[in-house]
């Protein structure tokens, strides 16, 4: 069942905020409605509490990739699930919105939302889609940007699963910095191998004669 793309929409929420940057766009009823994105149904629903919801919902959808980024399986599979059951939907056949070349329907799965606000609706729909994702590409597929400060949510569709950034400009950020600070590790250490040794401040006090007090006293017959 191809659903995994409802994914997106989990991915979209959980990055309207930056908590590393102090940064939030999910603000007002026009954020809602530009999140929902070609949504209209469930756009049309946004309300002012939705605002609210939606964020309460990210920081739970934000728990589930931040535990599958750190390796632990079963706590994010233990959070999504918690999810889904608080916010459930239904897979439909859908297509009539879509013909080919004959006029026919293109049919295919599509995830019909019955709640009452938009929020429900989003978060019902972007965490089936995350499930569906999670249980046919694996885990290991959700993951946390590894760039600081980023920290933006992203689904891994390479083929070595092998992606730790949300985007090409994280990467390029992250290979930068780690190569500005090898060359400052290097510069270091030949700095210390160039330097002369410092000279003991002990040693051999020939020709000198030793402090009153540091004399050994004669031995008393």
């Amino acid at each position: 069942m191809e659903l995994s793309y409802y994914s997106d929409m989990a991915v979209r929420l959980v990055n309207t905020e930056q908590p590393e940057r102090g940064t939030d766009t999910l603000t007002s009823i026009a954020s809602v409605r530009d999140l929902c994105g070609p949504n209209q149904t469930v756009a049309r629903k946004a309300a002012e509490a939705d605002v609210s919801r939606l964020r309460a919902v990210r920081t739970r959808l934000r728990a589930v990739f931040t535990a599958a980024s750190e390796g632990d399986e079963v706590r994010a599979v233990d959070l999504l699930n918690a999810l889904l059951m608080e916010f459930p939907t239904s897979p439909q056949i859908s297509g009539h919105e879509y013909l080919d070349d004959e006029g026919r329907p293109r049919w295919h799965m599509h995830l019909a939302e019955q709640p009452a606000n938009a929020a429900a609706a989003y978060a019902a729909t972007a965490c089936m889609g995350l499930a569906f994702h999670l249980t046919e590409l694996g885990v290991e597929r959700l993951g946390i940007c590894q760039a600081t400060p980023c920290r933006n949510a992203y689904l891994d569709t390479s083929t070595n699963r092998s992606r730790r950034y949300c985007s090409d400009r994280c990467a390029t950020r992250a290979n930068v910095a780690a190569y500005r600070a090898r060359k400052r590790l290097e510069s270091s250490l030949e700095d210390e191998r160039a330097a002369p040794p410092e000279r003991g401040r002990s040693g051999p006090t020939s020709g000198r004669t030793a402090p009153e007090d540091q004399r050994t006293a004669d031995p008393i017959e």
